[in-house]
């Protein structure tokens, strides 16, 4: 059995997020994605739990499916797995501090005593991502020693304003930031703005399993990064050992108490395969920059400016990739022994609308995509699987075309900087004219 997860996604009460991001519609969107086990998001934030604990019921141990939705058979149905993110805003060492952290957690059971704990704290309710005056390791600390089956994963590691690694707001190491607990860190996630090929080359990038997940704010996003997993058994506890028996971290260190180790049980043969990401040049956070001033520089073109905006004299931000140069202790390309691999790919909806050159959330391009997945079955079975012949039998020959390239990273990429997107183009200017020009079966 083959299947795919994305456990960071934020529900409708998240700022920032659809009214659409309900149970309902996630677990919908997801089978027609193709993704088997969605994270819930937002435990912590108290309507949104009771929407949860209302509206679905078990399925594999800890894990869970909607009561009465009709998405094929009971065994077809999307799994949702308990998941929140936490924003926790401190000072250490002199410096103010702003890490995000995604917690993995067994039971509802043990997400009301988090929530507990953590409404002791700060304001559940006022967004499905809380904001706490919390130390990262305090955070740590409250959760494992609520259940050691919970799974403490650092978000989106390089980002500059909000993560583990953050230029602006984070740490140059795990033990820097969670000291003792650093050893109870078994994953990170990557992040729209970084990959795998880049943590390798950070000492804590190659200790760490590295895991990808979409943050999704909206029902589009779903899957935009996720991972992929095979084996023959599906729980909450054997997903959680694969994740953790991918990582350097000792699997059993001393514990602070008994909780901190699952129960021994049979061993499964459920394995991480390879992770889907964005190509990271698309991430809001890849160059260095200053988005008032539209200033978009590389690490060495930020080095020659010394780090200071060319247009306005203020401070740069310094994107994921400078901030990998600081930490890296090997060279570019570096790929370590028995590293999970990745691939990177563009949304289907994306490359339809790029070939037919008009906006993803138009008619055309909807018409087009239900009517591949019609006859394909899901979103990531056309990006991954069905063979480019079979595509050219349902669509135009340019967007199988366009498939092709994605699959084998032959794509131009605009870099993104300083909270702008970047640009990910299959075609160049020429061949889009070349495109158009043929696009009379639309």
């Amino acid at each position: 059995m083959k299947f795919i997860a994305d456990f960071h996604i934020h529900s409708k009460y998240s700022r920032a997020t659809s009214s659409q991001m309900d149970l309902e519609h996630i677990a919908e969107t997801a089978h027609q994605k193709g993704i088997k086990l969605m994270g819930t998001g937002d435990f912590t934030h108290p309507e949104w739990f009771n929407n949860l604990k209302e509206k679905l019921e078990p399925a594999e141990p800890g894990l869970f499916r909607i009561k009465n939705q009709e998405l094929g058979t009971k065994s077809e149905a999307t799994r949702f797995i308990l998941t929140s993110e936490v924003s926790c805003i401190y000072s250490k060492n002199g410096r103010v501090r702003k890490i995000h952290i995604l917690i993995f957690a067994p039971d509802f059971d043990t997400v009301e005593k988090i929530n507990t704990q953590l409404g002791w704290i700060g304001n559940l309710k006022a967004d499905g991502r809380p904001i706490l005056g919390l130390d990262a390791k305090e955070l740590a600390k409250i959760v494992l020693n609520i259940s050691g089956n919970c799974l403490i994963v650092p978000a989106h590691l390089m980002t500059p304003w909000f993560s583990l690694f953050g230029s602006r707001s984070g740490f140059d190491s795990l033990k820097e930031c969670f000291e003792e607990y650093s050893k109870y860190i078994f994953a990170g996630e990557t992040g729209l703005s970084a990959n795998p090929k880049m943590l390798w080359r950070m000492p804590d990038g190659r200790r760490i399993t590295l895991i990808s997940n979409s943050d999704a704010h909206s029902l589009p996003h779903l899957g935009r990064e996720a991972n992929v997993f095979e084996g023959d058994e599906l729980s909450y506890k054997v997903i959680i050992n694969a994740i953790k028996q991918s990582s350097k971290t000792n699997l059993q260190p001393p514990t602070l108490n008994e909780k901190l180790r699952f129960p021994t049980e049979q061993a499964s043969n459920l394995q991480l395969i390879y992770t889907i990401e964005f190509f990271p040049e698309e991430g809001k956070y890849h160059y260095d920059g200053h988005r008032l001033c539209g200033i978009s520089l590389s690490p060495a073109e930020t080095k020659k400016y010394n780090g200071i905006c060319p247009r306005c004299g203020r401070p740069l931000t310094v994107g994921v990739l400078n901030r990998v140069e600081q930490l890296a202790d090997r060279p570019e390309g570096f790929q370590p022994e028995n590293a999970i691999p990745y691939k990177s790919l563009i949304p289907l909806k994306e490359i339809i609308a790029e070939v037919l050159g008009i906006g993803d959330s138009t008619k055309e391009v909807e018409s087009e995509y239900q009517k591949l997945i019609s006859q394909f079955g899901s979103e990531f079975d056309i990006l991954l699987n069905v063979s480019v012949p079979d595509l050219k039998s349902l669509t135009s020959p340019e967007i199988a075309e366009a498939i092709s390239r994605v699959r084998e990273g032959k794509v131009k990429v605009i870099p993104g900087y300083d909270g702008v997107y970047g640009k990910i183009k299959i075609f160049s200017e020429e061949e889009k004219k070349e495109v158009s020009g043929q696009r009379s079966l639309f």
